[in-house]
């Protein structure tokens, strides 16, 4: 009789994991608390699905991570994302990259990944269980327990990809692992300000955001909603300072460079278009790459009049329209998700974890791979990179362990 694998969650890293076993060694049971598995990756990318992000150099890879930048670099060493192309593409589906580095299947549907993964999963003869809700994990003598509603399922070995589930951190902690507790980690910016009124849609392309009172920064493209502010700056800001803006309870002031130039750098560029435009109106002013009826807002906004020749514009007036454009403060009211993406900060402690096979220090024979753990990314394919490689290694280690 095969020994017993029993992966909890039917996600990314749960599939990937059970995809990556060799079947003629281990009998796998994936168990899904919900209807239907890989939800996330099905919605993810807008339903087109961003499997990874082409950058290939794991020393730079895992500065995209808040959490777990020490400690993917050993992981990404052993299956990064050429890895991941690789995988995939010899298994018949190709990615393409994008301008912004992210990779996305060719078909452009998320479809065309989770359909090869239970494809996969199908052939190996794999059980696939969902409606299966996990309430406790009972210690056997040579292995666990798995409890759910409807049945119980013996396990040689686990595999934990939950997630972020909440119930499923108190079924760790009564095992003897510790949680940290769990934040939003990307999220856009809540923001009610009079120059942002009929605004929505409006796109910096290089943007600095600085969070002042904790010296923290971020540059990117910023794009203004109907809520506030979001686009990669927010989300880098709000990823890397979640747990610091969680305690803020998402209540604080950021100060906004909407043209990501140094102060003295745009009036230089203002002044020298005054000397040579001096009788263009500063309404028709075009200094900066920004969209007319933003200049007109920010004019507006200052109580400067736009209808006055550049050459009567005074000194002070000048000043005010640069500190307008790469100095103005906004009071931040609250957060909202980034679209279908939801992505927490927290879970599995780190130290409790060793990352050379994804194994538990804690648990003989239990594995962790995905959003469980206290490690999380930016937007752009990074975090399912992570799930990826950790499955990926907590699948070898199960194939050498058996036939080594």
């Amino acid at each position: 009789m095969k020994p017993r694998v029993v992966i909890i969650g039917g996600g990314a890293a749960g599939f990937f994991c059970a995809a990556n076993i060799d079947e003629r060694l281990y009998d796998v049971f994936i168990l899904e608390q919900a209807h239907e598995v890989l939800q996330k990756v099905k919605i993810s990318g807008g339903g087109r699905c961003n499997v990874t992000h082409a950058c290939f150099d794991p020393g730079v890879l895992v500065s995209y991570y808040p959490r777990g930048e020490k400690e993917l670099l050993s992981v990404f060493s052993r299956f990064q994302p050429r890895d991941t192309v690789a995988w995939f593409e010899a298994r018949g589906v190709k990615l393409k990259t994008e301008k912004d580095g992210r990779m996305f299947p060719l078909s452009d549907t998320s479809a065309t990944i989770t359909e090869l993964l239970k494809k996969i999963c199908e052939e190996k003869k794999f059980f696939v269980n969902t409606l299966s809700v996990v309430y406790r994990i009972e210690k056997a003598t040579k292995g666990y327990i798995v409890h759910c509603a409807q049945k119980s399922y013996p396990a040689d070995f686990i595999v934990f990809t939950t997630g972020s589930v909440p119930k499923s951190f108190n079924i760790l902690e009564s095992l003897g692992h510790s949680i940290v507790p769990l934040v939003p980690s990307l999220f856009t910016f809540c923001c009610d300000h009079p120059l942002l009124q009929d605004l929505s849609g409006t796109v910096f392309a290089h943007a600095i955001v600085n969070l002042e009172s904790y010296k923290a920064k971020e540059e990117g493209a910023l794009l203004i909603t109907h809520w506030g502010f979001s686009g990669p700056a927010i989300l880098k800001m709000s990823a890397r300072e979640a747990r610091l803006l969680a305690e803020k309870n998402y209540v604080f002031s950021v100060r906004i460079n909407f043209l990501g130039l140094p102060k003295s750098h745009a009036l230089d560029l203002l002044t020298h278009y005054k000397n040579s435009n001096p009788k263009t109106r500063l309404g028709s002013a075009k200094v900066f790459s920004v969209t007319h009826r933003f200049w007109e807002r920010v004019l507006s906004f200052l109580n400067i009049e736009a209808h006055k020749m550049l050459g009567n514009i005074s000194s002070k007036e000048m000043s005010r329209i640069i500190e307008g454009l790469c100095s103005m403060e906004f009071c931040i009211s609250g957060k909202s998700p980034f679209k279908e993406e939801f992505v927490t900060a927290g879970g599995v402690l780190l130290k409790e974890i060793n990352f050379r096979n994804m194994s538990s220090r804690v648990l003989p024979r239990f594995y962790f791979a995905g959003e469980v753990l206290d490690i999380d990314a930016l937007t752009g394919g990074f975090n399912f990179q992570a799930c990826w490689s950790e499955a990926w290694l907590i699948a070898q280690d199960l194939n050498l362990m058996k036939t080594g």
